[in-house]
């Protein structure tokens, strides 16, 4: 039977299925019966999911991340989709196609990187290029790069979304220098091709896209950080030191990425350069973001359900032929 895919559950509809289950929590009802609230997910999306009449024996066997075949139905519950969960079996990685539950880019990944190596080979200071090229080089950290998400919710959350994401910003980087000429363009690729590397290490992408305890505990900006900081060293016992402003200046950006204190970023943009890759970064994770709502929200009608990480609704009305 073909698998019914998260993006295409109406409400009330009877449900026998197989589901990447995170997430599991144990928890009391007001009359003090247990219920079990978790995750269910593939590919096309994620929905709240209830069992109630839960033990403590049956939620003992429920995976943190994997794969369980439940049979239940969909309703709306404060106008969201939710499965509530009758039965629940969990099955083996072994059992499934990952391919309907592991979304990956729909762009060549081999055609984006070949790009992305193109636009790094415009940087000119030998000092910046030296620190782009000990990345480029590394050939197992590249296999990581091309793999990796960009994101375990927000944006770019499938697999290559990392090298799309960036390669899209290096693009708009270089779409919009000649309207910049003061702009420091070789800081900017540096620091865009930079920004998320430690995506690589923050993120665990094998079943399902989930946080590694490093990356839970320290985040892609400070290793981010920690692995050009290492890199420079690295160049410095070679003969080949880099200059401190110009390390500097690479890692203010990377560590004001994220635009403001509320969104994690240690530091504010305090250079063009910064303000420069947080906007394009900002710009290009709302657009994938806005377009994957768009795509897979289940409401009816022109507008989504309210989109909490964007603080609206989205009108999906298209009114231009193209």
């Amino acid at each position: 039977m073909a698998h019914l895919f998260i993006k295409d559950i109406k409400p009330g509809i009877n449900i026998n299925d197989i589901y990447l289950v995170t997430q599991p929590v144990l928890r009391p009802t007001t009359k003090g019966d247990l219920y079990i609230a978790m995750y269910l997910s593939d590919k096309t999306g994620k929905v709240n999911c209830r069992m109630w009449q839960a033990t403590e024996s049956l939620y003992q066997q429920i995976p943190s991340e994997g794969f369980v075949q439940i049979r239940g139905k969909s309703e709306l519950y404060q106008n969201a989709l939710q499965i509530v969960v009758n039965d629940i079996l969990v099955v083996g990685q072994d059992k499934v196609n990952l391919a309907d539950y592991m979304a990956r880019t729909e762009k060549d990944v081999p055609t984006m990187y070949n790009r992305l190596k193109e636009i790094l080979g415009k940087i000119v200071h030998p000092q910046i290029k030296a620190i782009v090229e000990a990345f480029l080089y590394d050939k197992d950290l590249m296999i990581l790069f091309c793999n990796a998400p960009a994101a375990m919710q927000m944006h770019h959350n499938f697999l290559g979304g990392l090298l799309e994401h960036t390669l899209n910003m290096l693009e708009v980087g270089e779409a919009i220098y000649p309207l910049y000429p003061k702009i420091q363009k070789d800081l900017v690729r540096a620091a865009i091709f930079l920004h998320d590397i430690a995506k690589t290490k923050e993120l665990s992408y094998k079943a399902a896209i989930s946080y590694t305890d490093t990356g839970q505990l320290l985040g892609h900006i400070i290793l981010g950080t920690q692995m050009v900081a290492r890199a420079a060293d690295k160049l410095a016992a070679a003969g080949k030191p880099v200059d401190g402003p110009v390390l500097d200046n690479l890692l203010h950006i990377m560590v004001s990425h994220h635009g403001s204190y509320e969104f994690g970023s240690p530091k504010l943009p305090a250079t063009p350069e910064a303000f420069m890759v947080n906007y394009i970064d900002n710009l290009d994770a709302k657009m994938n973001q806005t377009a994957s709502l768009i795509e897979n929200d289940n409401s009816e009608g022109n507008w989504t359900g309210y989109q909490k990480s964007l603080e609206t609704k989205l009108y999906r009305m298209r009114v231009l032929e193209q």
